[in-house]
């Protein structure tokens, strides 16, 4: 028996229960995902606990459902071990059994709301019928969701109900509580809701035209690009001699040199580089993949890590979380939470605190040095020339002699 199992067996009583052969699989599940043994010893207490639960109702393992999950945590003696992790142990117990064949596989017993029923029917047609992403779907749904449940509560959907006056009110209550974008993001939705309402049949009105438009003029801004300085001081205090710090100083590479979104680093996988021709592959906005070369600094910045830093896991993620369960970072907030933690630990005051303000900067420093918008369009991956031009803005050198004289001043 190796070393996982053995683990297993760290009980003041030998386990009991139908589950209990398994609980040497479930030991070495763990322990491949990168859990400590100290962790993996309190789960298996846990796994252990249930199967000696399921023992005194006499069941066997094939006859276990998730609603014996929610039986065990019922009783008073069980519900503060919901909030420490013992629910998250059965469910990760249960999902390892029912791929091994060993429980059936069966829905949870939570029946989802009209209103969860509705956002998940309009999910499927615009993943099914549009074509459009995993990304777009979660930017979209919340919004429909808020909306219905602003309008009808608990109340039964009735769409046809619907009037443009709840859609303004409610467009406008939104527009006063999120920034221009996420407004502009909120429109873009109800209005893909409502077609689809009338796709199927739901109503006969066209309230995708009753949706307001939101101010969100373009290139009305200066791009957001952080100080080069504020950018060496990052790099000069991350912590290069753990493996937490050798994954972040990669990632802060990537961002600053190569100006990625923090989705196209989450998603960057071991296949992702080409070693031997100095290249890597981004996989971006629609799916759209491109191959950028591979500046030497960042290459031995990745190479580091794979090196020295990254734990060894099944997973072909590039960058791995750093607790287990030992996988990919998963989210793109999780890449703007180490931009903060850099900025932080560097001591420095940025206006902006997200993953963009590597890329604006990028772009701000290639226009300086001479490249045309359209170099600059080709690294960060523009799909259309106008939204490279607003780094037109930033060119002060060329722009200031098209400026006019201040009345009354100096020619």
């Amino acid at each position: 028996m190796n070393q996982a199992a053995k683990r297993s067996w760290a009980l003041l009583h030998e386990p009991e229960g139908p589950l209990a052969p398994y609980l040497d699989l479930f030991t070495e599940s763990l322990d491949e995902q990168g859990f400590k043994q100290r962790v993996i010893h309190m789960k298996i207490r846990t796994a252990a606990n249930f199967s000696k639960w399921l023992h005194t109702r006499n069941c066997v393992a094939l006859d276990v459902t998730n609603e014996h999950v929610q039986q065990f945590f019922k009783n008073s003696e069980r519900r503060i071990s919901v909030s420490s992790g013992e629910y998250a142990t059965v469910r990760q117990l249960m999902d390892l059994l029912s791929q091994l064949g060993i429980i059936r596989t069966l829905p949870e017993t939570n029946n989802p709301t009209p209103i969860q029923q509705a956002v998940d029917a309009f999910a499927t047609y615009l993943r099914e019928k549009r074509g459009l992403c995993d990304k777009t779907l979660i930017q979209y749904c919340p919004f429909v969701e808020h909306f219905l449940i602003g309008r009808f509560g608990h109340d039964p959907i009735t769409f046809s109900i619907l009037c443009a006056e709840d859609v303004i009110g409610f467009i406008k209550q939104r527009a006063e509580q999120l920034s221009l974008a996420r407004a502009k993001s909120a429109t873009t939705a109800l209005r893909s809701f409502f077609r689809y309402l009338r796709y199927s049949g739901e109503i006969e009105l066209d309230l995708a035209a009753a949706v307001p438009t939101t101010p969100n003029w373009t290139m009305s801004e200066i791009p957001r690009g952080i100080d080069p300085n504020h950018i060496q001081a990052i790099f000069d205090h991350c912590p290069r001699n753990t493996s937490v710090g050798r994954r972040d100083f990669a990632i802060l590479k990537l961002l600053a040199c190569l100006g990625l979104r923090a989705g196209e680093v989450v998603s960057l996988t071991l296949d992702s580089i080409g070693w031997e021709v100095g290249s890597i592959t981004v996989v971006g906005k629609g799916n759209q993949v491109t191959s950028l070369p591979l500046p030497v600094e960042v290459g031995e910045a990745i190479a580091d890590y794979l090196r020295h830093g990254r734990q060894i896991s099944t997973s072909r993620a590039l960058f791995l979380r750093a607790l287990a369960p030992i996988r990919g970072l998963g989210a793109a907030q999780t890449v703007s939470t180490i931009v903060g933690a850099a900025i932080k630990r560097a001591g420095i005051e940025t206006r902006y605190h997200g993953t963009h303000q590597f890329r604006h900067a990028l772009a701000t420093e290639m226009l300086r040095n001479g490249a045309s918008l359209s170099e600059i369009g080709s690294i960060l991956r523009h799909r259309q020339a106008k939204t490279t031009n607003l780094y037109a803005k930033v060119d002060f050198t060329a722009l200031r002699p098209l400026s006019l004289p201040w009345p009354g001043g100096e020619s």
